[in-house]
């Protein structure tokens, strides 16, 4: 076993520069944890704010990468039932019970959520160690890599779309950024669910690409500034019942405005700003509902997957780099120019 490891790491918070790859001791597992020798781990918007300094208390010097898949390498003290050399993916929530409320009495410590790569150190080097608890097998014949671009993004879409929106068979669903790794797998999510989904994202490549999801109308912002009415018109003045979004201030408008009578305004992000104006009139006159969404429980996690797996559902990949190339695949995820998941391999 090497003593130490090849991974992606910054010291400091800024911008793709700080990232660097350099050797580090390779962890080892505690109680209740495995050490997972990665295959392939997939990048996230969230690893660019964490990298630029989120007010939370990062690791450092810190491991980006909550998506991890690959084999399982040792085992803490404590786990049982695990076998070496199962190829797994791992669930990236810690701590989901958190908004269950827990109760175990008044002096017990709260756990609050918390992210592999985000509040630890993540998959974004030769090895990472991981729950015990978190880990779902992938089926042989199933790539590694399509199983890291699939955990973080998937279970989002299907907890914000199933659990949050309830969305049901014939209701109309509006995606925003549709491009994202998000909003590519909420697109099959909805249309999976039996809804009509409305697109917005930006430029004719990309339109292309998100009507070859299942996307039944896209709308792009290079050409039409306020997609809302077009919207509008479209469904009749009926307006859609649900709205998913993650782009936030710039966005937030828009999508109240595109909501029908008892419509539910879905937020599970931020990335243009997170201070959206809201008319309030138009919330209570509508009797709209606006709802908060975050990952998802690990039964979603696990059953998502399984979806995935089975070919139900699948992971899109923009491109797969090596480890080497970290910093050029924070500098395209900032770029804006990525469809989809950018996997990175060691």
């Amino acid at each position: 076993m090497p003593r130490s490891m090849k991974a992606a790491i910054f010291a400091e918070f800024g911008g793709p520069e700080v990232v660097q790859i350099q050797d580090v001791p390779v962890p080892e597992p505690g109680p209740g944890h495995v050490r997972v020798k990665v295959a392939a781990s997939a990048m996230n918007h969230l690893d660019l704010w964490i990298r630029r300094g989120l007010p939370i208390e990062t690791p450092m010097p810190h491991i980006g990468g909550s998506d991890i898949a690959g084999t399982v390498d040792a085992l803490g003290p404590g786990v049982e039932g695990v076998p070496l050399g199962a190829r797994v993916v791992a669930d990236p929530s810690l701590d989901y019970d958190w908004y269950d409320g827990q109760d175990q009495g008044p002096t017990f410590p709260r756990r609050p959520l918390r992210l592999t790569g985000e509040h630890t150190q993540g998959g974004l080097a030769e090895y990472a160690v991981v729950p015990a608890a978190n880990l779902l097998e992938v089926p042989e014949s199933f790539p590694l890599e399509e199983a890291a671009a699939a955990g973080l993004v998937f279970v989002t879409a299907w907890h914000g779309l199933t659990a949050r929106a309830q969305v049901r068979p014939g209701e109309r669903v509006l995606i925003t950024g549709a491009s994202g790794g998000v909003s590519t797998a909420a697109i099959q999510v909805a249309k999976l669910a039996g809804a009509k989904v409305y697109a917005v994202t930006s430029g004719a490549d990309n339109v292309e690409r998100v009507r070859a999801l299942g996307a039944d109308v896209v709308y792009d912002r290079t050409r039409v500034e306020d997609f809302s009415r077009e919207l509008w018109r479209d469904t009749n003045k009926l307006g859609v019942h649900v709205a998913f979004d993650a782009v936030g201030e710039v966005m937030w408008p828009y999508c109240l405005k595109a909501l029908g009578p008892c419509g539910r305004l879905v937020t599970y992000g931020a990335t243009t700003g997170a201070r959206g104006s809201t008319e309030i009139r138009v919330v209570f006159w509508k009797q709209l509902s606006i709802l908060g969404s975050t990952m998802g429980t690990p039964a979603e996690f696990r059953e998502v997957m399984r979806l995935v797996f089975r070919g139900r559902l699948k992971p899109v990949i923009h491109e797969t780099l090596p480890l080497a190339e970290a910093r050029r695949a924070h500098e395209m995820l900032e770029g804006g120019g990525v469809f989809g998941k950018l996997v990175l391999t060691p």
